[in-house]
């Protein structure tokens, strides 16, 4: 872009919805500004799959685990994220997005890691109904668990290795173990 080439005009969440940029690149948009995704690597897609798995048999209906959830925020029209898996207790939509989250899962990799712990982590505590934000490496056994102990305060609690992760807005506990099922990194399962 030269000198006189305009800034883009940031973009809408409605028009970063219907946007194509003509490759298969999936985007999230960050202050009215698309952002490339890098793909998954093998253990991200397997995290990703054994959450769903292990959510799915626990939770109770009207709860449910939405993968790739595009995560809509409230009173902003300018981001848009896709968590890798959102827990939604509210009625399905056929519109994009998920509103109101009760958890949101992230999958941190080297590349994602510090934008997912900074500006995501801090975007999602914004949201009033979500109650608990997990993080889990896709690299070692270790996860950070975010609990919502009223409007403005939030707790965490690393889990190392093994142990058993709690989520008591919906009731249910899922071992690490289960999480990290067939997962390999660093040459060891």
């Amino acid at each position: 872009m030269g000198m006189s080439d305009p800034a883009p005009r940031p973009m809408t969440v409605d028009e970063f919805l219907v946007w194509n940029d003509g490759t298969d690149t999936r985007y999230e948009l960050d202050g009215g500004q698309p952002v490339a995704m890098a793909p998954p690597s093998d253990a991200h897609a397997l995290l990703a799959a054994n959450i769903v798995v292990e959510f799915g048999k626990r939770l109770h209906p009207p709860c449910r685990a939405r993968v790739e959830a595009g995560i809509r925020l409230p009173d902003r029209d300018d981001a848009w994220f896709q968590a890798d898996v959102a827990i939604g207790c509210g009625p399905t939509s056929n519109k994009p997005g998920t509103v109101d989250p009760t958890i949101i899962v992230e999958i941190l990799s080297p590349s994602t890691a510090q934008f997912d712990r900074g500006r995501k982590l801090a975007i999602y505590r914004e949201i009033p109904s979500v109650q608990e934000i997990l993080l889990l490496d896709s690299t070692k056994r270790c996860a950070e668990l975010w609990h919502r102990e009223d409007e403005r305060s939030w707790v965490v609690r690393d889990v190392i290795g093994g142990g058993t992760l709690r989520f008591p807005s919906v009731g249910i506990e899922i071992p690490m173990a289960a999480l990290y099922e067939g997962v390999l990194y660093e040459g060891v399962l």
